[in-house]
């Protein structure tokens, strides 16, 4: 293996440091508690900011009850057996009831489930997506959970031969855990395991625990052994935080601050809230959280050999090395002195060897960078993309560098974020002449998609349309492609609606926004020179521009979804409530899966209620907005669950004719819903209809649409009258007049 031109530049000072790193980190540091306070609670030491009792904890989320069971006394945080804390790591295991499991019942002839669960929402803490995984156990076994932005899960199959120790969807699969969950429980897909397998596979599994604590067994696949081998509980490894707030909220106030230790360090945690913890600071050990908790490292008594035939004298923090009378400190050891001249000249010559090794290694290495970069930008079909923007003279765009792109998001700095989703993050970037830009980095793309990406860029650079957020251009050096979009300044629907505001949002304004979205997805679907499907049409994919015209953003983001069958039926993303029933079935995206939901889209400005509720006290069909609203529209009760600020007498035939759009859309077989052209032509219809209350219409029409004389149709009519016209014309043509 060869050195590396910028870890030999480094491997003096790495040398030195070695061996003191190493004492830091295999270190056995004793848990520090409060005076006065259990110290320990059975095997488990209970360290600050954790405590026995309420006055003992840092707050009340860090209190533990000290319980004896069966002779033995173990701490347990709410229902939680908890058996390790760790302050230098911020971490601490907990045995929960997080199996789910499903099994035929040969009493009742069908299957019997249970959810496991975890719920740390309101505490500080929250799972691990670093230590835990999510296992599939079973044959024909589609289990998944979801939270508010996420539902991930996967399938285990039995085709293949089952190995113990390899969980890789034969008899066992498994998935990461996505970052900041804090709440867990367990669904099957009652369409995959059934009574059908019963003979040979009478349980399946879905369980969230601690990856290094599980291996799989065969033997786990259709018995009862897995539930047993655990005693129905796994250990789950959750991250915690001291406190809500950021390191430098938390510094305004140091009465409540709880890094009260000389010596200590403020850490923010990462995750979907704000928070932090403490630590001690390098070359100190300890416990931070109480007064002189961090202790200094005597580096010398711990390593003898740390300074090899020197002296070591121990430092705040640090250490010395030094050497006796006549010797030097060289190259991390004692050597004898030499004459002054060829010292002299040795270093003379050494410091221009290191001059010279370290120009040769900058040019090696940005040559290597080069190469990367033009390897990249190949990769991702740049050359392509090149060739046909030259014969497509007159398009609008670019092929940014990275460092363009650095520079105008002040090196991808959080303070820049915009928001993140399901395929990348977008920050606000400014670019040369104070032009405002949304920068999307993707997480991942696949071979296949990388090869096809230069193609696909120049499909979506030809979309121009009022209603569509404009992709200005992309950056193809980077191993990830990234995108450049407009800036849109005014937030997204989904704020519009569901934010805190105090603003009053009229029909008319509502419509609006709806004629334009749909306007924006009927030219995907049909007008653009390439069909775009959306794929993850939602409120908080619609932005507003300053006078609240809408503009739908994330329209590419099925150019990088995953294409393969297969990897749409083992891992399955989307966002709650706006799901396409008949997706989650066939895994076929189709323009009606956009149809079904922009139908959401319309009931959240109807409703002003969230696309799907978590709510466990709440009924089962009054979670999602869709059958809540598809209810009552069956028993009638329309005005019962419309948003207060929009039933207005002089609209009502506006709005119901809204809602018979919604349910056209959202209707279950996608055949049956209109097209987007369709959706927004009625919009239009509706939204000028009440611009213009009073529509004046010419005699033949009238005469044509009542079956009365025109002397009698000719006169000026309301949106009501129109309405009703419309509908007897409607039910004249189906009768046969």
């Amino acid at each position: 293996m060869k050195l590396g031109c910028s870890r030999f530049l480094l491997s003096f000072h790495v040398l030195a440091c070695l061996s003191a790193i190493w004492v830091l980190a295999t270190a056995d540091v004793p848990a520090a508690h409060r005076p006065g306070c259990q110290a320990k609670c059975g095997e488990v030491d209970i360290p600050v900011p954790f405590g026995i009792g309420e006055q003992c904890a840092l707050h009340n989320g860090f209190n533990l009850n000290c319980t004896s069971i069966n002779g033995a006394t173990k701490p347990f945080s709410g229902d939680f057996e908890v058996t390790k804390i760790s302050v230098p790591d911020g971490k601490a295991w907990m045995n929960t009831t997080t199996i789910s499991w499903q099994c035929y019942s040969e009493s009742t002839g069908g299957m019997t489930h249970y959810k496991g669960w975890a719920d740390f929402t309101g505490t500080p803490f929250w799972i691990s997506e670093v230590d835990n995984k999510i296992f599939v156990i079973g044959c024909n076994t589609l289990a998944y959970m979801m939270g508010s932005s996420y539902l991930i899960g996967c399938k285990s199959t039995c085709d293949d031969t089952l190995m113990d120790g390899t969980c890789s969807g034969a008899g066992c699969c498994q998935v990461d855990v996505p970052t900041g969950v804090r709440f867990y429980n367990g669904n099957f897909d009652q369409s995959y395991n059934n009574t059908e397998i019963w003979h040979y596979s009478r349980c399946s599994y879905m369980v969230l625990m601690e990856k290094a604590a599980f291996n799989f067994r065969t033997s786990y696949v259709g018995s009862t052994v897995f539930y047993n081998a655990y005693n129905g509980t796994v250990p789950l490894v959750l991250n915690w935080r001291a406190g809500r707030l950021t390191c430098d909220e938390a510094q305004k106030n140091m009465s409540s601050y709880a890094c009260v230790s000389g010596h200590s360090a403020c850490v923010n945690t990462t995750g979907d809230k704000p928070g932090y913890r403490c630590t001690c600071s390098d070359g100190y050990e300890g416990n931070p959280y109480i007064q002189n908790g961090c202790q200094d490292i005597d580096e010398c008594l711990q390593n003898a050999t740390i300074c090899g035939s020197g002296m070591c004298e121990n430092t705040a923090g640090h250490y010395t090395c030094s050497c006796r009378r006549g010797k030097n400190w060289t190259n991390g050891n004692c050597q004898s002195r030499f004459p002054v001249m060829p010292v002299v000249g040795t270093t003379v010559g050494l410091v221009a060897l290191v001059i010279a090794l370290a120009c040769a290694c900058m040019i090696q290495e940005r040559r290597k960078l080069q190469k990367m970069k033009r390897d990249y930008f190949r990769q991702h079909g740049g050359l392509i993309l090149f060739d046909e923007m030259r014969s497509k003279q007159g398009i609008s765009f670019k092929i940014f560098t990275e460092e363009e792109l650095q520079e105008a998001t002040n090196r991808f700095s959080e303070q820049q974020v915009l928001g993140q989703g399901g395929y990348g993050t977008v920050y606000k970037g400014i670019l040369e002449g104070n032009v405002e830009v949304a920068v999307k980095r993707c997480k991942t793309a696949d071979e296949q998609q990388k090869k096809e990406f230069g193609k696909e860029m120049l499909i979506l650079s030809e979309v121009n349309h009022r209603n569509i957020v404009k992709l200005l251009g992309c950056c193809l050096e980077v191993e990830v492609p990234m995108l450049v979009y407009e800036f849109v300044p005014n937030g997204t629907l989904f704020q519009l609606i569901h934010g805190n505001h105090g603003l009053r949002i009229s029909l008319a304004t509502r419509l609006g926004i709806a004629h334009e979205s749909a306007d924006a997805l009927s030219y995907l679907h049909s007008s653009a020179s390439t069909p775009i499907l959306h794929g993850d049409v939602k409120s908080s994919n619609i932005l507003l521009d300053r006078d609240n015209k809408a503009k739908v953003a994330d329209f590419g983001a099925s150019i990088l979804a995953p294409t393969d069958k297969s990897q749409f039926i083992t891992l399955v993303h989307g966002t709650c409530g706006y799901l396409d029933p008949e997706y989650m079935q066939t895994n076929l995206l189709t323009d009606k899966s956009d149809v079904y939901s922009f139908g959401v889209v319309l009931l959240e400005l109807l409703m002003a209620k969230l696309p799907f509720n978590f709510d466990p006290d709440v009924p089962a069909h009054e979670k999602s907005l869709s059958m809540m609203f598809t209810y009552a529209m069956k028993d009638n009760k329309l005005d019962q669950i419309l948003d207060a600020e929009i039933k207005d007498g002089d609209n009502i035939e506006i709005i119901e004719e809204i809602a018979e759009l919604a349910m056209r859309c959202l209707e279950m077989c996608g055949d049956n819903r209109p097209s987007m052209k369709e959706v927004a032509e009625k919009l239009d219809s509706l939204r000028k209809v009440m611009q213009h209350p009073s529509v004046q219409r010419n005699p033949e029409e009238m005469e044509c649409l009542l079956g009365e004389p025109s002397s009698t149709a000719s006169s000026t009519i309301t949106s009501a009258e129109y309405f009703s016209i419309e509908k007897k014309a409607v039910n004249g043509l189906q009768s046969g007049r």
